[in-house]
C-alpha cells in the first residue's frame, strides 16, 4: 500500500505548487516506521534499514534507558545488531511495547531474547541460521587442530627465539586414534562432522532426541558419550536449558587425555569446574571461543599455556558477517511488507499473520 502522503498528493489537483509537494515528502519521511536498532552501527544494517524506516539506535542500556520510553507505546519492531548478553531484550522490555510485532536479531543464538515470552504475546523473534554455517564449522576445526597440535603455542616458540636455542617444538597430541562426540547435531554440528569425516576422525553425538536420519552413533546420555570419546566439540544452543550442561562431572568422565572444544554459548561449560579440571590435569586441554562473562576471560584460563583462546569469532569472516547483517535486514523487510518472516526462531511460530494487526 502507498504511504498516506503520496495518497494525498495524488488525490489533489495538478497545480500544486512545489512548496506544497516540499512539505508532502517532509510528512511521508515523518510517516517512516519506527526500528529500534541496537547494538553497533553496522553498514549494511543502518543503510539497509534508513531507506525504509526511521531509525532509533541505542547501543548501551542507558541508551534504551533514555530513548525507549518516547517510543515504546507505538514501537513495532526491534533489529539487533550483536549477539549475546549485552542486548537481553526480555519480558519487562517487551511488555514497555504494546505493539511489538518483531525482534530481528543477529546471530544464530538467540538466548538474549526472552523467545517463549515472545511467542506467547503475539511477538516474533528471528534469527540468523545457515548463512553462517560453514564460517562456524571452519572455526571449530581450526580451533580443534590448534588445540590438539598446539599451534599456537608452535607460533610463539618461534617468535619467543627458542628454536635456534632448543632445536624442537615439543610433540604433541593427535587426531589419529581420536573421536569426537559432538554435543549438539544441529546445522553446524554436521557441517563440523562432515570436516571431520573428510580427516578420517570418527564421530558420536549427544542431543535431546536420536535423528533417524544420522548414521553416527546417538548416545543418549552425555556423561557416558564422555567416557567413550577424547574430544567434546560443544555446539548445542545457549539458555536456561543447557546452562552449565558440561559440568565437573561430565569432564571428569572425559578424562586426562581428553579436550573440550567450545564454540557454542559460554553459559554451556561450568567455567569454574574447567579451570579446576585443567588445573587438577582432570582433561588435557580445551578450546575455547566463548565465556560465561565475556569480554572477560578468567586470569587462571589465560595463564594456562596448553590452552587455546579465541575472542568469539566463530563466524567473524567479513564474508559471513555481511551475509548474517543482511539477513537482520531482510526478515524486517519482509515483515515491512506483510510476508512471512525468513528465519523465525522455534519459540515463535509463523501462523499466517502478523498478529498484532488488523484483518
Amino acid at each position: 500500500m502507498l504511504p498516506t502522503a503520496i495518497l494525498s498528493y495524488l488525490a489533489l489537483p495538478a497545480i500544486l505548487d512545489s512548496t506544497h509537494f516540499d512539505k508532502l515528502v517532509r510528512r511521508m519521511a515523518n510517516e517512516k516506521t519506527d526500528v529500534l536498532v541496537w547494538g553497533p552501527e553496522k553498514t549494511t544494517i543502518v543503510d539497509g534499514l534508513s531507506k525504509r524506516f526511521m531509525l532509533h539506535k541505542v547501543n548501551s542500556r542507558e541508551d534504551i534507558n533514555a530513548v525507549v520510553p518516547k517510543i515504546a507505546p507505538h514501537l513495532r519492531a526491534i533489529a539487533i545488531s550483536l549477539t549475546g548478553p549485552f542486548a537481553r531484550v526480555d519480558e519487562a522490555l517487551m511488555a514497555t511495547m504494546p505493539k511489538l510485532e518483531i525482534v530481528s536479531s543477529f546471530g544464530v543464538g538467540y538466548d538474549h531474547i526472552d523467545a517463549a515470552w515472545a511467542g506467547q504475546h503475539g511477538i516474533i523473534a528471528t534469527h540468523t541460521p545457515d548463512v553462517l554455517n560453514e564460517e562456524v564449522a571452519d572455526t571449530a576445526m581450526g580451533l580443534l587442530l590448534c588445540t590438539v597440535r598446539q599451534l599456537p603455542q608452535a607460533d610463539n616458540f618461534v617468535r619467543r627465539g627458542d628454536w635456534p636455542r632448543e632445536k624442537d617444538f615439543q610433540h604433541t597430541q593427535t587426531l589419529r586414534d581420536r573421536t569426537v562426540g559432538i554435543v549438539g547435531l544441529g546445522r553446524i554440528g554436521k557441517a563440523i562432522a562432515r570436516r571431520l569425516d573428510a580427516s578420517h576422525v570418527p564421530v558420536v553425538y549427544h542431543g535431546r532426541n536420536k535423528q533417524a536420519d544420522v548414521a553416527y552413533r546417538y548416545y543418549p546420555h552425555l556423561v557416558e558419550m564422555a567416557r567413550e570419546v577424547d574430544v567434546l566439540m560443544v555446539i548445542t544452543p545457549g539458555g536456561a536449558g543447557t546452562k552449565h550442561l558440561i559440568d565437573a562431572q561430565v569432564l571428569e568422565a572425559l578424562g586426562p587425555t581428553g579436550i573440550l572444544i567450545n564454540v557454542a554459548r559460554g553459559s554451556v561449560v561450568d567455567e569454574k569446574a574447567l579451570i579446576e579440571a585443567l588445573q587438577k590435569k582432570k582433561i588435557y586441554s580445551a578450546g575455547l571461543d566463548v565465556f560465561e562473562n565475556e569480554p572477560n576471560v578468567p586470569q587462571a584460563l589465560i595463564d594456562m599455556e596448553q590452552v587455546v583462546l579465541l575472542p568469539h569469532v566463530g563466524s567473524a569472516s567479513l564474508y559471513t558477517r555481511q551475509a548474517m547483517d543482511q539477513l537482520v535486514v531482510d526478515n524486517l523487510f519482509a515483515w515491512a511488507e506483510g510476508r512471512p518472516p525468513l528465519t523465525p526462531v522455534p519459540e515463535t511460530p509463523w501462523h499466517g499473520k502478523w498478529s498484532k494487526r488488523p484483518s
